[in-house]
């Protein structure tokens, strides 16, 4: 007899702070269509000091490799740095931009 019970995939959740040439580069709008496409949870926001702010909660191999994704970004990005830390749990649901800090 077979057991149908689902795989649980193991989640993770992170914030990230994007350096480098990452505003006004549509930098946001990648993001959300990239977190959307890998079915993640979270958030991204501009920051006042130049930075790109993001919160990625998933699967762990999809948070893994929307990493990596940023750290090219979209086609007029220049990504100098990324800084990873984690996070608790993220409640929402979906992927969305927030406001500028």
């Amino acid at each position: 007899m077979s057991d149908n019970k689902p795989e649980l995939q193991e989640t993770k959740t992170v914030r990230v702070w994007v350096s480098g040439r990452v505003q006004g580069v549509w930098f946001r709008g990648w993001t959300i269509e990239t977190a959307t496409r890998l079915a993640l949870d979270g958030w991204v926001r501009n920051r006042r000091d130049g930075t790109v702010e993001a919160l990625f909660s998933g699967d762990t191999g999809s948070v893994d490799e929307m990493i990596e994704l940023c750290h090219d970004g979209p086609t007029h990005a220049r990504v100098v740095r990324i800084d990873v830390f984690d996070e608790p749990g993220y409640e929402g649901r979906g992927f969305g931009p927030r406001s500028t800090v």
